[in-house]
């Protein structure tokens, strides 16, 4: 006879694909992509994975139906942008079942690109670069289980693989030195990094959490990320990726007050000036110009910035 006892659990259904498209009357189109994953959690499904009783459990399948009825019967303002669209599928869910304590609901996607000609936007025609893959992650949680009437919303969103490099104003000096270090300062190197970045939103009011600016913000994150990592003189001076982390975060926290806290995750590719003194060449320090990049092992850099503690300051 078992003893043990299911400390947490949730179910549902991963990597369902849903397209939508959305028609104008000018014959102007638009486009959403999503991966979408619905997990769903509650006391009363511990019986399912103890006792094998299946009768409160809303089957994967029906989950998956739900997220294609849920993107042809909600407005296309509500599909479009992935936050909303994951807010209200998740909502739906814990409001329809009774035995549904919190709805889980991620949303990824590698948007498509609107072609131009001539400087104009094709009408229907789109293309997908190598870029970052945008996501987001509702969390709907009743307060009061089985009552629906009030709920908490957690959301993150945010991207990863955003490549980036430059070739100059990238330094790493005056770090530890014990009988162990081999690393040479570099006061100008070629830098690389996979960005990863996320952000989080906390309401107990859904239709209020609705009203933020997600893609502006997603935009806006991007654009900081980007900003700082190639213009922003203190992201080299100070001479670490973590000075250029703590900046991007900063300025994005500044900029969106509907923010609560901006993660980044900085793995250093790094790329070695390959030496050619065997072969009577120059190419280490102010010499570079021919590197090997090297994929294993890497830098990496993570930490979580948030704004400070109103009773600290």
């Amino acid at each position: 006879m078992e003893t043990s006892i299911v400390k947490s659990q949730a179910y549902g259904k991963d990597r369902v694909r849903v397209v939508r498209v959305v028609r104008h009357a000018d014959g102007w189109q638009e486009i959403a992509d999503y991966w979408v994953c619905c997990l769903l959690s509650g006391a009363q499904f511990e019986s399912s994975y103890t006792k094998g009783d299946n009768k409160l459990v809303v089957a994967t399948d029906s989950q998956k139906n739900t997220v294609y009825y849920m993107a042809k019967t909600l407005p296309a303002e509500k599909v479009m942008v992935p936050e909303v669209f994951a807010t209200e599928v998740a909502s739906f869910m814990v409001n329809k079942y009774a035995h549904v304590t919190t709805c889980h609901v991620k949303v990824t996607t590698k948007p498509w690109e609107r072609m131009k000609f001539d400087n104009k936007g094709h009408p229907h025609s789109f293309y997908r670069e190598g870029k970052e893959t945008r996501w987001t992650e509702a969390f709907v949680t009743k307060s009061n289980p089985p009552s629906a009437a009030n709920t908490t919303v957690l959301v993150n969103s945010g991207f990863y693989d955003l490549e980036v490099l430059k070739t100059t104003n990238s330094s790493f000096v005056d770090f530890w030195r014990d009988e162990l270090t081999t690393l040479p300062d570099m006061p100008d190197r070629l830098l690389s990094t996979k960005v990863l970045c996320q952000w989080k939103y906390v309401s107990d009011n859904l239709a209020q959490l609705q009203q933020q600016p997600f893609d502006s913000i997603y935009s806006g994150v991007k654009h900081n990320t980007l900003d700082v990592f190639a213009n922003d003189p203190r992201a080299w001076v100070h001479a670490s990726v973590q000075t250029a982390l703590y900046i991007m975060a900063d300025r994005t926290l500044n900029d969106f007050k509907g923010v609560n806290d901006v993660y980044y995750a900085l793995p250093n590719i790094h790329y070695f000036p390959f030496d050619m003194t065997k072969f009577g060449l120059k190419n280490l320090q102010t010499d570079a110009e021919v590197y090997m990049p090297i994929a294993d092992p890497s830098g990496y850099i993570t930490a979580t910035v948030s704004r400070p503690d109103k009773g600290k300051l």
